[in-house]
């Protein structure tokens, strides 16, 4: 089976999205009533499409969640909940990376440190294990693998080609040379190109730089990437950096790639610190692309070049602005799993 391991890039065929509901006892607390909309709203937006599969606390998060869910009207045939325990909502970085083989998958379940120890993470390092003993998935095994890696991290052509920034691995990993880290990636993930990306960043990003909002594949020939156009922010030179670096990367058949840069939203502050808003972190399921959508003029220009770059996917606004007071957004919250898996 190992031979014949493929990482799926995200637009193939999904059997449904994992996502956990947020609770008082998670970090949402604060904000808990707003944070609860948008997870309505990415509950109705992925239902129409496929279903969706839904980590709860306990049996009164459950019968809340479903709940609030069957009054926004939602088509709970394609809701299944899984009770479970967890520390927090980001499923991107505990979920499971799942590899397809010719009879069934192999479930990559990397240690979760809390990006680096940030924060405590032992019942999320915990959920993939979890979630295979109470028989969530069909036809897969688990990996289990000693090394911080998060989901968000890396980013997948599907054909074998991986994208990824060196400061995040560097971060986990201070004393692995690149040579090192690339050829271990590329051993675990079946991949045989790996690309590093070394510029790019978010304030107000604690992941120290995950791809998934700089820059993502939207065909083994085509990548999306979060521009600053504004000479006058803080991040407009590190950006156009990495806008540079993406131009001179090479597709396999030595082709430069087709970019899209998705424009720059206005600043978001919150009690004195900026928000890490950025369009790139989307989430492509069947026959549509979630958008993460701020309540910026920059909203709509984003969905255009979104709908350039995924021609025949319906481009759906997901309301995100609440996500982005912990840190991430959209494509953080939730986890896609291959047709077949569930």
């Amino acid at each position: 089976m190992s031979e014949s391991l493929r990482f799926p890039a995200e637009w193939e065929p999904q059997s449904a999205v994992l996502i956990a509901w947020p609770h008082a006892d998670t970090d949402w607390a604060e904000r808990l009533g707003e944070v609860e909309e948008t997870y309505i709203a990415l509950v109705a937006a992925i239902t129409r499409f496929q279903p969706i599969l839904i980590c709860v606390a306990d049996d009164d998060v459950q019968a809340y969640a479903r709940a609030r869910l069957s009054s926004a009207r939602i088509d709970m045939e394609r809701v299944r909940f899984i009770e479970i325990a967890y520390d927090d909502t980001w499923l991107r970085d505990s979920g499971p990376i799942s590899l397809r083989g010719r009879d069934g998958f192999r479930l990559l379940d990397f240690r979760f440190t809390g990006w680096g120890g940030k924060f405590e993470a032992t019942r999320d390092d915990q959920l993939v294990e979890g979630l295979l003993d109470i028989d969530t998935f069909s036809n897969s095994s688990r990996q289990s693998i000693d090394f911080a890696l998060e989901g968000g991290a890396i980013e997948t052509d599907g054909a074998g080609t991986l994208l990824t920034t060196w400061k995040c691995l560097n971060e986990r990993h201070p004393d692995a040379s690149r040579a090192s880290l690339d050829a271990r990636l590329a051993d675990w993930l079946h991949q045989d190109r790996v690309l590093w990306l070394d510029h790019g960043y978010l304030e107000g990003d604690d992941t120290d730089a995950h791809i998934d909002t700089l820059a993502r594949f939207a065909a083994p020939d085509a990548i999306v990437y979060q521009a600053c156009d504004d000479p006058t922010d803080s991040h407009h030179a590190e950006l156009q950096a990495m806008a540079a670096e993406l131009a001179a990367l090479r597709t396999r058949e030595g082709q430069p790639y087709r970019l899209f840069p998705l424009p720059w939203p206005q600043p978001v502050i919150d009690q004195g610190r900026r928000l890490a808003a950025s369009y790139a972190n989307f989430l492509i399921i069947n026959g549509a692309v979630l958008m993460p959508a701020y309540d910026d003029p920059a909203d709509r220009e984003a969905a255009a070049v979104l709908e350039k770059a995924f021609p025949g996917r319906e481009i759906v606004p997901v309301p995100c602005r609440s996500l982005i007071w912990q840190n991430g957004s959209l494509h953080c919250i939730t986890m896609q799993l291959p047709e077949g898996l569930v």
